[in-house]
């Protein structure tokens, strides 16, 4: 016999406060009884009867799990890319501690709620690259996400049309089974919104046509802050001035609307990561395969069935320990 959930201290309390709560009941019984010179042992039968029910309660609460059943089980999954911005311009402090450090703990936080699917990650600035290709692993993809750094690529100006590029040519040469629609492919592109590439209308076009949702969060302030570098120094622009950079949020926007997904801000008063979490939840996997597992049968209807038996029996039938 197996049990489908352990002994825990929740019922080893519940049962402690039956008999504290029982003993109590039977000394003031006892005690009203004696100044009368009668005895309350005609509630001997009683405990014995409400111990049976008490444990018989306890042990359909653990699930007594004998024998084995086959049942059907569906697998559905989908796809997810995180498309991870690593331009210079993520380590402004504008989001404490940086904008990519804030990111990249909610990126962890993300990948453990989605243990059904596959996910990878790419990493992109001027260029873009695949960091992690999708993988069930969760383990693996969180130390990917904890070693990204704005140094890992090559510094350049941002172009968001790359990791966008990339994302679906890795779409398109994933393989399907045959007879079945592709997997459900979902997109989240975390970025400041700064790009400086071409247009992205022509990778727009596509994206939209092979059916993957774009979800884009914004991370940064409409202030912005200025980039740190070594010495206590500051990045300058092409006048000798302190860089600033600020979240341009229009391009993230236009994005994410255009292929039917969601726009979402990280900001440094505003957390909508729940938020995002909530709409990948609602994407539906597609379905890939029903298969038969054996499980063991939970047998608890018959200690609650006995249970209420006795617990009914105790209703029913009254004992006067104390006659007039």
């Amino acid at each position: 016999m197996k049990w489908a959930f352990p002994l825990s201290w929740l019922e080893l309390s519940a049962a402690l406060l039956f008999f504290g709560l029982y003993l109590g009941y039977a000394l003031r019984t006892r005690r009203l009884a004696a100044p009368l010179r009668q005895k309350a042992w005609r509630l001997g039968w009683k405990l014995g009867l409400r111990l049976a029910y008490f444990a018989l309660l306890l042990v359909a609460l653990l699930g007594p799990a004998y024998g084995v059943t086959q049942q059907p089980v569906r697998t559905a999954g989908k796809d997810v890319w995180l498309l991870v911005d690593l331009s210079r311009s993520m380590d402004a402090p504008d989001v404490v501690p940086t904008r990519l450090q804030k990111a990249k703990a909610e990126l962890t936080a993300l990948v453990s709620r989605f243990q059904a699917d596959r996910i990878g990650l790419i990493v992109f600035a001027a260029d873009a690259f695949v960091q992690c290709p999708l993988t069930y692993d969760q383990g693996a993809l969180q130390l990917f996400i904890s070693t990204l750094q704005t140094d890992l690529v090559p510094v350049g100006p941002t172009d968001l049309a790359a990791p966008l590029a990339l994302a679906l040519a890795r779409i398109s040469a994933t393989p399907t089974l045959a007879g079945s629609p592709p997997r459900a492919t979902a997109l989240v592109l975390v970025s400041d919104g700064e790009d400086f590439g071409e247009s992205l209308e022509p990778t727009l076009r596509e994206l939209t046509r092979s059916g993957a949702r774009l979800f884009a969060m914004g991370v940064g302030t409409l202030d912005g802050a200025r980039l740190p570098r070594a010495a206590g120094r500051y990045v300058r622009d092409a006048q000798g001035r302190d860089a600033v950079s600020r979240l341009a949020p229009l391009p993230l926007r236009r994005l994410a609307e255009q292929t039917n997904g969601q726009y979402f801000e990280l900001t440094d008063r505003r957390n909508e990561f729940p938020l995002l979490l909530n709409a990948l939840n609602r994407v539906e996997g597609q379905a890939e395969q029903v298969r038969t597992v054996s499980v063991a049968d939970n047998r608890y209807r018959y200690p609650l069935v006995l249970a209420l038996a006795l617990l009914l029996l105790d209703v029913l039938i009254t004992v006067k320990v104390i006659r007039p």
